[in-house]
């Protein structure tokens, strides 16, 4: 099976060795995007809710430019800072998938690339 690399204006550059994602067969492999805001390169501001709204439409951009879709995601991954914010993360979260919901796994960390608080990858399929 051959893979191909999904790259789009509408998500930030990767900053090291990766691709923003890569399709394999009928599945898409998001890399994890972080809150920035891809016209600026800056990360975005206001704690949690707004980073995990950017972050979500980094994704939907890479998944979209993939051939996918948030509506395709299978499985996600969301890296935290600070796990009491949690519950402000979720509630965004939610405004962007709906049922059935992807498979989640949810990670305290100690940090992440340039000091934000949110990062999410996902796994999702090629609309058919």
């Amino acid at each position: 099976m051959s893979k191909e690399e999904v790259r789009t204006g509408r998500a930030p550059e990767a900053i090291g060795p990766y691709s923003q994602g890569v399709r394999a067969g009928d599945l898409v492999f998001a890399s994890g995007q972080i809150p920035i805001d891809p016209a600026t390169g800056k990360a975005v501001q206001g704690g949690v809710a707004a980073e995990t709204r950017q972050v979500l439409q980094n994704l939907k951009a890479v998944l979209e430019e993939a051939g996918s879709g948030l509506d395709h995601v299978l499985k996600t991954t969301v890296y935290l800072t600070d796990l009491a914010a949690f519950g402000e993360m979720n509630r965004v979260y939610g405004e962007f998938f709906t049922r059935p919901y992807p498979a989640r796994a949810t990670v305290g960390v100690s940090e992440l690339p340039k000091g934000v608080g949110v990062e999410i990858d996902a796994i999702a399929v090629l609309v058919k």
